[in-house]
């Protein structure tokens, strides 16, 4: 089959590459310059499938609404965020336990096939990307403890290897955190890991390219065409006639199916970081993070790459990347001190955001979309990067019509409870 893949992210690589595998001549149409440029680009990097679940459930940032007193894991509305009060409305239901449950687990099922795939995929290639293993959720207080008792609780029912460990063993496991930082206990994870997803999707592009992959950058889809043949028009006198379409885009995607009748309710969740470069002192070792922390209070991600220290966090709907307050900005460097002063050459800071999209109950889409020859698998929010293998495995299993092994019933386009035509 002739394949167009929209989208040239972490999730529109991975499943250019599994497409490529299984044979099929595939086109990835990207409007930027390069791979993993915009959400892709500088996310935590944490692959945890244990960690993955709908962004509106307990932990997730409507654990504070605007106006309640400030947390980095507070969600924010920009001024031009009214508009999407029918949307918080639709996430506010989806946390209820008959949606957040099943979603939860879907996501969480689709995490592990995930981290799975990717393992293979780093071994067979033999892969070279910055990753250390190991990840640590800290939690500062008792109150912080218990109230992450039901995470431990479906991690067991998971079957994720974890650990409980109080104080003394955490400082162990990571010696540079602050001692003069409260913990109470931590929660570790010694089969995850973080890795540098935006290496990844150059590494894993090229070997798409290897098997006949075609990437075309700089070249914004203007619109699709569903039908037996479906088209995707770049101009008006550019239109590609393939088999199949895959959209791996962000909230474009809404743009390019509304046309068609698919009103897809997904919008962009702005999320920040920040990198620099370890601070080497000489005859010590450097006073940074191994692997990656989490602190829950106020989820915000320390990870260490390669030689770089990264800090991502934050959740802010509406507005744009040079419009997001600096207040944001300042509370990942706070974060950063608390934990590891000291730890990196902030002068020599990169600062990003990222649009995250996103759908009300959280979860991505993926499968058939309803319209002929057109595919779907986007809307992975903060999680794309420990999503991305897996759901590009689901996908071209769905393409070529074999079982994916996984109950697609919570991630497809029918959960939405609209028709195409809605």
């Amino acid at each position: 089959m002739r394949v167009a893949v929209v989208g040239a992210g972490i999730v529109g690589v991975t499943t250019a590459h599994e497409l490529a595998a299984e044979g099929h001549e595939v086109l990835v149409f990207e409007r930027r310059g390069s791979v993993a440029a915009e959400a892709s680009f500088g996310h935590a990097g944490v692959v945890a499938p244990g960690l993955v679940a709908p962004w509106s459930g307990p932990g997730g940032p409507w654990r504070w609404l605007p106006g309640l007193p400030a947390s980095l894991a507070g969600l924010q509305l920009a001024p031009s965020a009214l508009g999407q009060l029918p949307w918080l409305w639709r996430a506010l239901l989806a946390r209820r336990a008959q949606v957040l449950a099943p979603n939860r687990s879907a996501m969480q099922r689709l995490a592990v096939l995930s981290r799975q795939r990717l393992l293979e995929l780093t071994q067979a290639l033999d892969l070279d990307f910055e990753q250390a293993d190991g990840v640590l959720v800290l939690l500062r207080s008792e109150r912080a403890l218990r109230a992450h008792r039901p995470v431990l609780k479906r991690l067991a029912e998971l079957e994720v290897a974890f650990e409980l460990l109080d104080a003394a063993k955490a400082r162990e496991i990571e010696p540079s955190l602050n001692p003069a930082t409260p913990l109470r206990a931590a929660v570790r994870l010694p089969q995850d890991a973080v890795g540098n997803g935006r290496q990844f999707a150059h590494r894993l592009k090229a070997e798409a390219v290897r098997l006949g992959a075609s990437f075309r950058f700089d070249t914004p889809v203007r619109a699709i065409r569903p039908g037996a043949r479906p088209e995707v028009v770049i101009d008006a006198d550019r239109v590609e006639k393939v088999d199949a379409v895959v959209l791996c885009t962000g909230a474009a995607a809404a743009e390019l199916l509304a046309p068609a009748g698919i009103r897809l309710p997904l919008v962009p969740v702005w999320g920040l970081s920040v990198t620099a470069p370890v601070n080497h002192v000489d005859g010590q070792l450097p006073n940074a993070p191994r692997a990656a922390v989490i602190d829950e209070r106020h989820q915000v991600t320390i990870s260490r790459l390669g030689q770089r220290v990264r800090v991502a966090g934050g959740h802010r709907i509406g507005g744009s990347a040079e419009a997001l307050p600096m207040r944001h900005l300042r509370g990942l460097y706070r974060v950063l001190d608390e934990w590891f002063p000291g730890s990196a050459v902030m002068r020599e800071a990169q600062h990003w955001a990222g649009a995250r999209p996103m759908l009300p109950d959280g979860a991505p889409l993926l499968g058939a979309s309803g319209l002929p020859g057109v595919w779907l698998n986007l809307g992975h929010g903060g999680h794309g990067w420990a999503l991305a293998c897996g759901s590009a495995r689901v996908l071209a299993a769905g393409l070529a019509g074999r079982d994916a092994g996984l109950d697609l019933s919570r991630l497809g386009v029918s959960r939405l409870g609209f028709s195409k035509s809605a």
